[in-house]
């Protein structure tokens, strides 16, 4: 009697060790940053360290969207960057945080993030997934803690489930955190305009937009290059020192004079929806910045570009077929996409003109 109790207890032990060391792998549904026909591949993988998976997605989509990731519950990511403004955001020229106070600077629109190498309007992140720790941190934005957002969510069983799903130990920790924002906000992608389409033979440019394009690649497209809209260098494009700011851009993170007033160069995707434009906001239209490529470019500057020295020389009508191209540049399908969309939401067109 006591030998079969004895081999009982060995064929349970044995079955029970066999279970703990060869439980099912944990189960992820693995995804593929899209590279659209024609386009270069993104110099640095972001994803290689952080596998994109949907359920890393589905839980850095619920992140950026809470506001509890800022102190007083206000402020979430999707406070400042708007699916409907291409996540910009054409509230304010300067961002919006914490005890009611403002950045010294617009808030950039985020998508394509998969082809920059460096973050900001100056450079001065370099990492997508360590930018949230300056506005999740920064006093002016959402004034919050990690250690203090990791609190708040922890206690949430919705985040608990969603963080087991994403990481195979489930461990709610910074780490995990800045990851899974990182594959949001990394998968968010625009490629669908009608620019894109016409360039996929779908659609075709009306004349003035054919017109703009025209005068696009002969003045705009040695920053602005295809099919990015960006170089993703930093330039000065001759705006003069606001007074106020004192913001002198990339030489605030190099230290080096040959980088005053040098800010990143914008994508042109979707520009008709990001306004107010430059690092500071002050232009209110697109007709206010070929303006400032026209006319008003301060010359004196010794750093100005070398691009930017001649001015832009085009008539009215070459401005407005531009104004039209750059239209054509907006992303409908990015703007309504579910995917990136909070739960519940409904999509309303701004209504530009």
């Amino acid at each position: 009697m006591k030998i079969k109790i004895i081999i009982s207890l060995l064929v349970f032990v044995i079955t029970a060790t066999a279970f703990i060391y060869n439980k099912p792998p944990h189960k992820l549904t693995y995804l593929k940053l899209v590279i659209p026909k024609g386009w270069p591949k993104p110099s640095n993988d972001i994803f290689l360290a952080n596998p994109l998976t949907e359920e890393g997605f589905v839980l850095g989509r619920k992140l950026f969207y809470d506001g509890r990731l800022s102190k007083d519950g206000n402020f979430p990511c999707a406070g400042c960057h708007q699916q409907f403004a291409a996540f910009a955001t054409y509230a304010h020229d300067f961002s919006h945080g914490f005890n009611n106070s403002f950045t010294k600077r617009n808030a950039p629109a985020l998508f394509n993030l998969a082809w920059m190498k460096e973050m900001h309007w100056d450079g001065g992140i370099n990492h997508l997934e360590v930018q949230p720790l300056s506005p999740i941190t920064g006093t002016n934005e959402m004034a919050e803690t990690l250690p203090g957002v990791l609190a708040k969510i922890k206690e949430d069983t919705a985040y608990q489930r969603l963080f087991k799903a994403a990481f195979s130990d489930g461990i709610i920790n910074s780490q995990h955190l800045l990851k899974a924002l990182a594959q949001f906000t990394g998968s968010i992608q625009s490629y669908n305009s009608k620019y894109d389409k016409v360039k996929r033979g779908e659609d075709s440019f009306t004349v003035s937009e054919a017109a703009g394009y025209k005068v696009f690649l002969a003045n705009c497209n040695g920053c602005h290059k295809e099919p990015l809209f960006t170089d993703n260098t930093f330039r000065n494009n001759g705006l003069p020192l606001n007074e106020q700011l004192k913001d002198m851009g990339r030489m605030g993170i190099t230290g080096n004079p040959a980088d005053s007033l040098k800010f990143k160069v914008p994508s042109l995707r979707n520009c008709s929806i990001t306004f107010p434009y430059m690092h500071d906001g002050r232009f209110l239209s697109i007709g206010n910045v070929i303006n400032h490529y026209r006319t008003d470019i301060d010359t004196t500057q010794k750093i100005l570009d070398e691009l930017l020295k001649k001015r832009l020389i085009i008539s009215n009508q070459e401005k407005l077929d531009l104004t039209n191209f750059l239209t054509a540049l907006k992303d409908e399908q990015m703007l309504r996409d579910p995917r990136y969309q909070e739960p519940n939401y409904i999509y309303r067109s701004p209504d530009i003109h």
